[in-house]
C-alpha cells in the first residue's frame, strides 16, 4: 500500500508538463473519442467552466436543474418532499408494488458546489427503480457558500432522521455518485467513529475518493475524458474545504481513500474507463479489499463519469447489477 502522506498537486506544473497535446489529438481531443464522448464534451464544458464566481455556479446549478427535468424517469416514480430539519429531501419511489422494509440513501454528485433535488432525481429514480426500494435524496448546503464540513454535517442529519424513523442501520444501503460517493463513504466513516452500526451495503458511482489529484488516471485519461479536468477538480476541492484547517489534501476528512476503512459495508464501485477519477475507485476497491471489506469493482468500457445518468445501453447493464448487487445483500 503506497504512503498516504503523498506530495501536494501542482496545478501550474501539470498544465506546464501537458501543454504539448500527445500524438493524434486534434483541438485537444484523441482521434479514438468517440462521437458520442465528443457531444458530451461539447455541452458539458459550455455550462461547468470550474469557476466557483457566483454568475458562473448558477449557471451550472440552472443546467443540473434542467438536466434533472428532462431526464428524470418521471411516469414510472413518485416523489414525496419533506423537510428533515433544515434539510430539504424527497422520497422517490416506484408506481408499483417494491420492498418498503429496505431503503437506498443517496447522496448525489455535482463536486460539492452543485446539485439539487430534481438533479438527484435521475440518479434516484434509476435507483428505486433498479433495487425495488425507496430512495431518499436529500440537499445538503454546497461550498463555496457552506463548504466543509457543512455536508458531512446535513448526511448525519438525514441519517438520524432514518434512525429515527425506525430503520435500523442494516435496513439502509449508502449510495452515491461522484462527489456523492465523496460524502457517501465520509458518511459510514463518521457513523464508525461514533460506535454505530454500518448501513447494509453501499454503491459508489465515479466515486471522488482522493483529493490529493495524484491517481494515474489523471494522465492516461486526460484527453480521455469527456467531463472532467484537472482545473474543475481543483476549484471543487478549493471551494469545498474552505478555510478548515487540514495538513495537506490526504486529510481522511477530505479523501476517504486514506482512511482506516477497516468495517466498512460490502461495497459495489462502478467507473468508467475514460474518467480521469478512474484511478480512485481502482484503488478504493484495492485499499477496502486490503482491509478485509468486501469490494466490487466494474470497470464500463468507453464510457465517462457517471455515465449512469444517460440513456445509454451501457447505462441500463449498470442499473442492472446495482438491481443484482441490492439483491445478493438483502
Amino acid at each position: 500500500m503506497s504512503d498516504p502522506k503523498r506530495p501536494h498537486f501542482n496545478l501550474k506544473r501539470y498544465r506546464a508538463a501537458h501543454s504539448v497535446r500527445p500524438r493524434g489529438t486534434q483541438n485537444g481531443e484523441t482521434d479514438g473519442l468517440t462521437p458520442l464522448m465528443k457531444a458530451i464534451k461539447a455541452v458539458h464544458s459550455a455550462t461547468s467552466t470550474g469557476s466557483t464566481r457566483p454568475e458562473d455556479l448558477e449557471r451550472q446549478r440552472s443546467a443540473q436543474e434542467l438536466f434533472g427535468r428532462l431526464a428524470a424517469p418521471n411516469l414510472l416514480i413518485r416523489t414525496s418532499p419533506l423537510t428533515i430539519g433544515s434539510v430539504s429531501a424527497e422520497w422517490v419511489q416506484v408506481n408499483h408494488g417494491h420492498d418498503r422494509r429496505h431503503v437506498v440513501l443517496y447522496c448525489h454528485g455535482g463536486g460539492y458546489t452543485c446539485g439539487q433535488l430534481t438533479y438527484a432525481r435521475v440518479l434516484a429514480g434509476k435507483l428505486a427503480l433498479a433495487s425495488g426500494c425507496d430512495v431518499l435524496s436529500f440537499e445538503y448546503r454546497l461550498a463555496p457558500e457552506s463548504p466543509y464540513p457543512a455536508a458531512i454535517e446535513d448526511a448525519v442529519r438525514v441519517w438520524d432522521y432514518l434512525m429515527y424513523m425506525g430503520y435500523g442501520a442494516q435496513e439502509i444501503i449508502l449510495a452515491g455518485d461522484s462527489a456523492g460517493g465523496n460524502l457517501a463513504l465520509e458518511l459510514a466513516l463518521t457513523i464508525k467513529e461514533q460506535g454505530r452500526r454500518q448501513p447494509r451495503a453501499m454503491i459508489l458511482m465515479s466515486p471522488w475518493t482522493d483529493m490529493t489529484m495524484t491517481g494515474e488516471s489523471y494522465q492516461t485519461c486526460l484527453e480521455l475524458d469527456p467531463m472532467l479536468t484537472p482545473d474543475y477538480i481543483n476549484s471543487c476541492r478549493t471551494a469545498y474545504r474552505g478555510e478548515a484547517e487540514m495538513p495537506d489534501w490526504a486529510d481522511p476528512r477530505l479523501s476517504p481513500l486514506y482512511a482506516d476503512l477497516r468495517g466498512l459495508p460490502p461495497t459495489l464501485i462502478q467507473v468508467g474507463t475514460n474518467e480521469i477519477l478512474r484511478s480512485d475507485s481502482e484503488t478504493l476497491r484495492d485499499r477496502l479489499a486490503s482491509q478485509e471489506v468486501h469490494a466490487v469493482l466494474e470497470v464500463y468500457e468507453e464510457c465517462w463519469h457517471v455515465f449512469q445518468q444517460m440513456p445509454v445501453p451501457q447505462a441500463s447493464r449498470a442499473m442492472e447489477s446495482i438491481g443484482r448487487f441490492v439483491q445478493s445483500v438483502l
